[in-house]
């Protein structure tokens, strides 16, 4: 069984101030920045939604942080509003001092689902929530979508050594309890969603990156440093 994880959601405020400079500094092997592995994310994203004529307005970004992903929601997938939702009242306050348009921001306990979110993103968060506790998270996801709406979870690949690596160059991942893809998937379909799709991302370090442009003819191989389920709520409940 795993051990709990050392660092919660909530225990983010003290990584608020230097958040972006620890995740950097472990990234830098990869020889990317923080801000290509986000950017890289939601095109992918969009693209998978772009092909499946799925065009979400309402967008929740889980686990928002700083909120450096929100306004990358709101550019690349074309959203009406991005709200973001965390348990670091200290990230939640540096997200706020740069707001994008038609973004929020709020704790997570403040924001009840309400069935009305097209799309929930969420990015390398549930890694740090306590095995225990993660049905009851996803509950909460299943709450805000709207019967229907889709759920992009994205999380770091323990099958990658790399990506294990990096991990642990970095203070608030280091003690993390990763989850493999299978153990996320058999999460989701517990939890009630009905997945739809894994790919694999993030193959070759930028060293090697002439190579990336074949990323999508190999994205079913479980080796990317990330992946990505995506899953909906069910359009009814029987």
């Amino acid at each position: 069984m795993p051990t709990e994880p050392t660092t919660t959601s909530d225990g983010f405020d003290m990584y608020a101030e230097n958040y972006d400079e620890a995740l950097n500094q472990g990234l830098s092997v990869t020889g990317e920045d923080k801000q290509y592995f986000a950017r890289q994310r939601i095109l992918w994203l969009s693209n998978r939604l772009e092909k499946s004529q799925s065009k979400p307005m309402r967008v929740l970004d889980y686990g928002c942080g700083t909120g450096t992903t929100t306004s990358l929601l709101l550019e690349f997938l074309h959203a009406e509003s991005v709200i973001g939702v965390d348990s670091s009242t200290r990230s939640l306050e540096r997200a706020r001092k740069d707001p994008s348009p038609n973004c929020e921001f709020f704790l997570n306990a403040d924001y009840p689902g309400r069935e009305e979110i097209d799309l929930v993103y969420c990015n390398g968060v549930f890694h740090h929530i306590p095995p225990s506790e993660r049905a009851g998270e996803l509950a909460h996801v299943m709450r805000c979508l709207r019967p229907g709406g889709l759920f992009a979870l994205w999380e770091n690949n323990p099958w990658n050594p790399g990506t294990r690596y990096v991990m642990s160059r970095i203070s608030f991942d280091r003690n993390a309890v990763k989850l493999s893809p299978t153990y996320a998937r058999a999460l989701l379909r517990q939890s009630g969603f009905e997945l739809i799709r894994t790919d694999f991302l993030f193959f070759f370090p930028r060293f090697l990156r002439t190579l990336r442009w074949i990323e999508p003819f190999i994205s079913g191989l479980p080796f990317g440093g990330q992946y990505l389920v995506l899953c909906r709520r069910p359009a009814s409940r029987t």
